[in-house]
């Protein structure tokens, strides 16, 4: 049986460059300027690995160089081994610069349809080794799996818990809050209204559990006209708001995205003075080791300019 070695994997792929580029110039002096080494030493390194497996790749003499049937079967094989040596590399290399991987991205619906979009576009354009996960949440559950580094980053709304949970945020947009009301209601022909017009409510707002900025910008529009109002419902999703206030149950407050979003015959979204706003931030934790978050961070930042 052929001696055999077990050779560290930087010497074996090292040899085998050296017993390609041979095979491939069929002359040890070119090859050997090729690969910027010494003749000697190459033709050291190609007998030692004639030795180790046990046998010719090469027939030579002073006037050729040919290869054997083992030397043939061996440079197919080494050109599949180094290409994918090669390729697994530049694979690490992207994956370190953000260019490779997967990135985990969670959302909150109606705030980023308007955007969101174009900048997955973007980023799959710009990054296109990159697979992005996308998982619509409420905010409070963005916040919460980013922490737990079940999603990278995420574009969410101020949560009551942020401080705390204490992951890096970035303000991407502020959105006006407007009421919403069906189009048989007193206000459906007004261009805008007051926060003072809505006293005699009741009014209908997203769950605080779900929206706490919005939550608390609406009660805070109310506390500056002078009243405290009166909440018929609390839904936790957007959609129930609206359907509350076409059912005409109240006048629902929702930030001014849900216009673009939701247009509709049957609703009228009217702006509130003076304005209060709610914030969209993008959220990441400190911790991450996944370097696709800056590429992700630099494309919405791109966007939203």
């Amino acid at each position: 049986m052929p001696k055999t070695h077990k050779l560290n994997v930087t010497m074996e792929l090292r040899t085998l460059r050296y017993f390609q580029a041979v095979a491939e110039e069929l002359s040890f002096s070119r090859a050997a300027r090729k690969l910027s080494i010494a003749q000697p030493a190459l033709s050291r390194a190609v007998k030692d690995l004639e030795v180790e497996l046990g046998g010719e790749l090469f027939k030579r003499n002073r006037r050729m160089v040919k290869l054997t049937a083992a030397g043939v079967v061996l440079l197919r094989e080494a050109n599949a081994l180094l290409g994918q040596s090669e390729e697994s590399l530049r694979k690490v290399q992207r994956t370190l610069r953000g260019q490779e991987g997967e990135l985990r991205l969670g959302f909150i619906g109606p705030p980023t349809q308007s955007f969101l979009p174009k900048v997955v576009r973007l980023y799959r354009k710009r990054y296109p080794h990159v697979s992005i996960v996308l998982e619509e949440r409420t905010p409070e559950r963005v916040w919460e799996m980013v922490s737990k580094d079940r999603l990278d980053v995420g574009l969410t709304r101020p949560v009551s818990a942020g401080d705390k949970i204490g992951l890096k945020t970035k303000l991407i947009q502020k959105e006006a809050l407007c009421a919403v009301v069906p189009s048989d209601h007193p206000f459906a022909r007004k261009t805008k209204l007051r926060w003072a017009d809505l006293r005699l409510g009741p009014l209908i707002l997203l769950a605080r559990r779900e929206g706490v900025g919005l939550y608390e910008a609406a009660l805070q529009g109310c506390r500056e006209a002078g009243f405290s109002p009166k909440i018929a419902h609390t839904p936790s999703i957007v959609g129930t708001v609206l359907t509350y206030a076409e059912a005409g149950m109240g006048v629902g407050v929702v930030p001014e995205t849900v216009a673009v979003v939701n247009p509709g015959e049957d609703l009228h979204f009217i702006p509130l003075s003076p304005a209060c706003y709610v914030e969209l931030v993008l959220v990441w934790s400190a911790a991450s080791d996944n370097p696709a978050v800056a590429g992700f961070r630099e494309v919405v930042a791109e966007v939203m300019r």
